[in-house]
């Protein structure tokens, strides 16, 4: 009997070898949980198309959006932990979902962290036909509307949704918070005139800015952002200790064999090392993690820091997602 169950042993861990050194052996679908064209969605377009250099074999984009990301997030909770399914996330999709919403997954427990990405910091932005030059002026002007500007925000409950509701209470400004399924819907109706200003993700908004199409006011950062550094902090505008940022990672299915999440965390820094990656990244507002931070353990340590640091905030919000 315990030499059946030796050999049964010796058999199932050859036959997890001979998959590791062969993986991948199919297309990868990695999954973005937000809408085509957003800044998640773009930079796992830029990933995936470095990664398959390496790992010779497509790595196929799949947009499953809704519910703040959590409906893609959640394909992938309960996907085969074989190395072909992997999840795009930030800090929405892997810190704050499961603190404002019901979940039919964990976000630690479930998931087997591969990399750190990329990083975006969170900023105020407006439509151009808001009269409004800097953050007094624009605060001055919401005042005058009397709580019927509206602000744009992804999903119900995420960092930018949370930011905003802390600015309200800090500064005792009022206005009509409209969640957005994205990022890019949100920036086509702020182009549009349909939505009077945002809390969003740098990334997004960048080059609008840069081309004069929306304002900027103020980043969420204790120092200015790099890629637009007339951008003033609140906390020079006296609103202090609003810091936020969009930072992104790629998660596996729990279960995922270590030389299999070692063989995609190579793919992944090889890519990140790529200077044409880093110039593309850089170009639309994202900031490549340090490499010798673009581990597994660094995104699983990342990811239960922020989760403990943003509790109390999504409390002081009030937010409650059914």
């Amino acid at each position: 009997m315990k030499n059946l169950l030796a050999l049964i042993c010796f058999a199932i861990a050859l036959a997890t070898g001979v998959a590791a050194q062969t993986y991948p052996s199919r297309p990868i679908t990695l999954i973005v949980p937000y809408p085509a064209g957003g800044p998640t969605d773009t930079i796992a377009r830029v990933l995936a198309e470095r990664m398959q250099a390496t790992l010779g074999q497509p790595v196929v984009i799949e947009n499953v959006t809704g519910a703040g990301g959590s409906i893609g997030v959640g394909r992938v909770a309960h996907a085969a932990p074989d190395g072909y399914t992997l999840s795009i996330g930030h800090v929405q999709t892997h810190v704050f979902n499961p603190s404002i919403m019901k979940l039919n997954y964990d976000v630690v427990r479930d998931f087997a962290p591969v990399s750190l990405i990329a990083d975006t910091p969170i900023w105020i932005i407006a439509k151009k036909a808001v009269p409004a030059d800097d953050l007094k002026g624009l605060m001055a002007w919401l005042k005058a509307q009397d709580g019927k500007a509206t602000m744009g925000t992804v999903g119900v409950g995420g960092p930018t949704d949370v930011a905003a509701r802390i600015f309200q209470k800090r500064t005792g400004v009022t206005f009509q918070i409209v969640p957005y399924r994205g990022g890019a819907p949100l920036v086509q109706d702020m182009l549009g005139g349909h939505i009077d200003f945002a809390f969003g993700q740098a990334a997004t908004y960048l080059g609008y800015v840069q081309q004069r199409e929306l304002k900027a006011y103020a980043v969420l950062q204790p120092k200015r952002w790099w890629a637009a550094p007339e951008v003033p902090t609140l906390d020079e505008l006296g609103i202090a200790n609003i810091d936020a940022s969009f930072w992104h990672g790629i998660w596996a299915p729990k279960g995922t064999p270590p030389d299999v999440i070692a063989r995609l965390n190579g793919a992944i820094r090889e890519a990140l090392a790529d200077a044409k990656v880093r110039e593309r990244f850089k170009a639309v507002g994202q900031e490549v993690w340090p490499a010798n931070e673009q581990t597994s353990a660094a995104l699983a340590a990342k990811q239960k820091a922020e989760i403990a640091r943003w509790a109390p905030a999504i409390n002081e919000a009030g937010i409650k997602v059914q």
